[in-house]
């Protein structure tokens, strides 16, 4: 017996009281231990996190395949979890200490992270909430933290085997240094970000009465860090640089320092490129780096002039002058640094190269240095420059346990979807650098090194292990570093099922099955964790990787909070429902392809809900309920037997997009099922046909509408499916899949379709020429098919009531005004005769036609015109071509209503 629906849909009302029921009985995860496995790991977002709109994408799609895979009967894990996030989550604890003028430092290590544990307790949970806002079915019973116990004997372990079989170890190299935060950032955490700033040209004098072949007893250099000389090693130019032939092996003598360097040949140095020679400073430059280890320099030998905030401190040869100790390397707050007063000492001795530029008179002027926009590496979370710095941290050697993921994906053990990722993927892993791990942190999971008084490294599972390996008298210091948050998230998906203890769940659920990922955190994250999950199980975390583009906003730019065109996802559910959110997400997810934000659309899909809502309201009013059968029920009538034909091309065509992941294939297919075939015309066609059969195909077809809804609409679905009927004991979120046992009928298919095309065309005829929808015709088929003959028979009531055609003759059509349309094979005329002005309508038409076509040609050369395209702002190059695909529409509708009029 079905309960009556509210007149109005309101998904507020219903969103929050069906997710607690779910986790409140345990339906995310029923019990089902025989039953084929299908696991999801959750990328963990940030403890510190806030739900936004691409968590919504990434959720979305994942419970979009979690759900469809439960109702299909699977064991369904949706493992959920946060990352400790080390760094984003010291910066939250520290700026709440800041707040009330105390600091991290004026505690212990040990009292600091007690603090960040008790602000975990109180505010960590924020995202969670937020994913259950938005439907999310994961497994709360075993939510998961990065930091569990557990989860860190795993993280110890991994860090242990790897130092043991010579993976992980430890070296002085360069890395990229956030001096406000104080620690180790990689690569990926960096951002690059255009500056204005400024390219100096020094002279560096030649020791001993050297020259070069011009006569010159010096030589240029250029630099747009000129604080950085402090600590220059050599000079470096091209070995076939026949300008600097004579002098390689030289030296020349530093002005400021008076270092004696050497003058090196190096491919790095461009002779096209300035003066063709260039300083090299190898503790504080990657390139340098390089060129120093290649003229014989060893790290530990190579000068570091700046401490761990960028303040200038003595080099290890004593060289730099007191004036310099602790400035910072550059101004800040308005305070002269190290580059400000190398720039003026060497202007002051005469080393300094003027720049010679024009005033927009012609003018020469002369400047200190050559104004350039400077590509400036940022930390993305310190908001700083970075500083390339020489210091001794963990690495882990990526290039040997990237072999395996590489041959993963190349043999296609490991598909990546889309395939155009490859190419990326494959670049990074084959040209990949020692991975820094370690981090000057104190949250997060702590190195497990222990160092004797001589500095040599114990690593061990733990400090008595540690003790045992450097004997009883030693005295042994714990590593104060912290490991890469990215290092404990790469072992997600298998230490979340209880690894290295060998659990009943990791025997089941791992490897997962699939991974939906932003492609963003392709080398952060999956890449890792295929590293991770060969080295530590010998096999691959899942054979599937998803990839989805960004969702950018109306206009096509990035989200950013500094545009102020950040969208939040809560307002949209506020506003639309989690369901239409959730839609809009799959139906714009396009394989390859970024998600442009559109309110409208949301609010479509929000109006699609609510006609599925009143259809079903239609349908209870009608007597329709629940049905008792997952087979579809006999059917006779046509209709009838047609609509479970759609129900079972609807269901093969889902699968198979869902098989493929394309996400917006999967979801119009269902949207155009439920709004079109099920809405807009079975319901037309069986209106005041309400007997005993088609209240049963009427009531299990709605239900598998609402079977196949359920992963992209889950709260509108079990809503519907519970008022439907009285079935407590058989919720949607657990039911079976649709499975009709039944075959498309092509008879009562083809008997079908007929009738909906002609009634679609006499409509759009109708339309077209201006006659009123209501206004009742008749239509003439001289030459009818053997189908149109019997659905004419069989459907006179419904084509009058639906078409509005009184009468179909199967005669010629009388002489006169009249309009032809096409049903199927057979064509129809339509006597105009009283009903329309033919000539006046021609005249409209005619008029109309030209002014669109004569539109659409002015928009085609616009776009045609490359200046236009690349020059003017994005959003009026997309309303152009909006505007040139609505016209060549138009023209195209024009002439088939003047085609229609004869």
């Amino acid at each position: 017996m079905s309960t009556e629906l509210p007149t109005t849909f309101d998904p507020a009302a219903i969103e929050a009281r069906w997710y607690a029921h779910w986790e409140q009985e345990g339906l995310f995860r029923p019990e089902r231990p025989d039953a084929q496995p299908y696991t999801i790991v959750n990328p963990p977002p940030n403890v510190t996190g806030s739900l936004h709109i691409g968590h919504a994408l990434d959720n979305t799609l994942q419970d979009i395949m979690i759900r469809y895979e439960r109702l299909r009967g699977k064991d369904a894990l949706w493992v959920v979890g946060t990352d400790h996030a080390g760094i984003a989550t010291q910066m939250v604890v520290e700026r709440q200490l800041e707040a009330k003028q105390d600091k991290r430092t004026n505690y212990s290590r040990e009292d600091f992270v007690a603090k960040v544990w008790e602000w975990k307790e109180e505010s960590g949970g924020t995202i969670t909430r937020q994913l259950r806002r938005l439907g999310c079915s994961m497994d709360w019973s075993r939510e998961q933290f990065t930091m569990d116990p557990h989860f860190s004997a795993a993280v110890t372990k991994t860090f242990v085997d790897l130092y043991n079989d010579g993976l992980i170890y430890r070296d002085k190299r360069l890395v990229n240094w956030d001096p406000k935060l104080k620690t180790a950032i990689s690569d990926l955490e960096v951002e690059t970000q255009d500056v204005k700033g400024s390219f100096w040209h020094f002279r560096y004098p030649l020791e001993d009465g050297v020259t070069l072949a011009d006569g010159r007893d010096y030589i240029e250099v250029a630099t747009t860090r000129p604080e950085t000389m402090l600590a220059d090693m050599a000079v470096a130019v091209h070995p076939e640089d026949e300008r600097y032939a004579s002098v390689v092996g030289k030296h020349v003598v530093l002005p400021i320092t008076g270092r004696r360097v050497p003058i090196v040949a190096d491919e790095h140095a461009d002779p096209e490129l300035g003066s063709g020679a260039v300083k090299i400073t190898p503790g504080h430059d990657f390139n340098d780096f390089e060129v120093g280890k290649r003229a014989g320099f060893k790290p530990a030998e190579m000068l570091n002039m700046l401490d761990g905030e960028a303040n200038v401190c003595q080099t290890a040869d004593d060289l730099v002058p007191e004036e310099f100790l602790g400035l910072h390397r550059f101004k800040r707050d308005g305070v002269d640094g190290a580059r400000e007063l190398v720039v003026q000492r060497l202007k002051d001795s005469g080393h300094l190269i003027p720049h010679i530029a024009k005033t927009k008179k012609g003018e020469e002027q002369e400047l200190d240095a050559e104004p350039r926009t400077i590509a400036t590496p940022f930390g993305d979370r310190g908001g700083v420059v970075i500083e390339p710095w020489l210091t001794d941290q963990w690495y882990v050697d990526a290039e040997k346990l990237a072999v395996k993921p590489i041959e993963a994906v190349k043999n296609g053990e490991v598909e990546i979807v889309p395939k155009s990722w490859e190419k990326t993927f494959f670049n990074w892993m084959e040209n990949i650098q020692p991975w820094c791990v370690s981090r000057q942190l104190w949250w997060g999971h702590r190195i497990p090194a222990w160092y004797d008084a001589e500095g040599k490294a114990y690593v061990a599972l733990t400090e008595e292990e540690a003790q045992a390996q450097a004997g009883e008298g030693a005295a042994l210091t714990r590593d104060e570093d912290v490991l890469d948050t990215w290092f404990s998230s790469a072992l997600w998906p298998f230490a979340t099922l209880g690894w290295p203890e060998q659990t009943d769940l990791v025997a089941k659920h791992y490897p997962n099955d699939l991974l939906v990922s932003g492609f963003d955190i392709l080398f952060f994250w999956d890449a890792r964790m295929m590293m991770m999950g060969q080295y530590t199980t010998g096999q691959n975390p899942w054979p599937k990787l998803y990839l989805h583009g960004l969702v950018r906003a109306a206009d096509g730019q990035k989200m950013s909070k500094s545009k102020g065109n950040v969208v939040d996802p809560l307002g949209l559910i506020d506003q639309y429902g989690a369901d239409a959110l959730r839609f809009f997400m799959a139906a714009m997810e396009s394989q390859g392809r970024d998600i442009k934000m559109d309110d409208k659309r949301i609010e479509g899909y929000r109006n699609f809900a609510t006609k599925l809502w009143n259809a079903t309201r239609f349908c209870q009013s009608n007597g329709i309920g629940a049905s008792t059968s997952i087979a579809a029920p006999k059917a006779t009538h046509a209709v009838n037997r047609w609509i479970i034909g759609e129900v079972v091309q609807t269901r093969q065509a889902l699968d198979a997009a869902l098989a493929d992941l394309r996400f917006d294939a999967a979801a119009n297919t269902i949207y155009h099922f439920v709004w079109d075939r099920f809405c807009d015309w079975y319901i037309e066609l069986v209106k005041g046909n309400f007997d005993e059969e088609t209240r049963a195909v009427a009531g299990w077809a709605l239900d598998q509408i609402l079977v196949m809804l359920h992963p992209f609409m889950p709260f509108i679905t079990e809503e519907l499916w519970s008022k439907q009927g009285d079935r407590a004991d058989y919720p949607l979120i657990t039911a079976k899949w649709v499975d009709p046992q039944a075959e498309v009928d092509a008879e009562a298919k083809a008997e079908i379709d007929w009738l909906i095309a002609l009634t679609s065309a006499i409509r759009t005829a109708k339309n077209e020429l201006g006659i009123a929808p209501g206004a009742k015709l008749e239509a003439f088929c001289p030459a009818p098919s053997a189908l149109a003959k019997s659905v004419v028979e069989a459907n006179a009531g419904a084509i009058e009531r639906l078409a509005r055609l009184t009468a179909i003759h199967f005669a010629e059509a009388p002489a006169g005004a009249a309009m032809q349309i096409a049903a199927g094979e057979d064509a129809l005329v339509i006597p105009l005769e009283g009903v329309i002005d033919i000539e006046a309508e021609k005249t409209r038409l005619s008029k109309a036609l030209e002014a669109s076509a004569k539109e659409a040609k002015s928009l085609e050369g616009r776009l045609s015109n490359a200046n236009f395209v690349e020059r003017a702002k994005p959003e009026a190059v997309e309303k152009a071509r909006a505007d040139h695909a609505h016209h060549v529409a138009e023209v195209a509708r024009l002439e088939a209503a003047l085609a229609r009029l004869g």
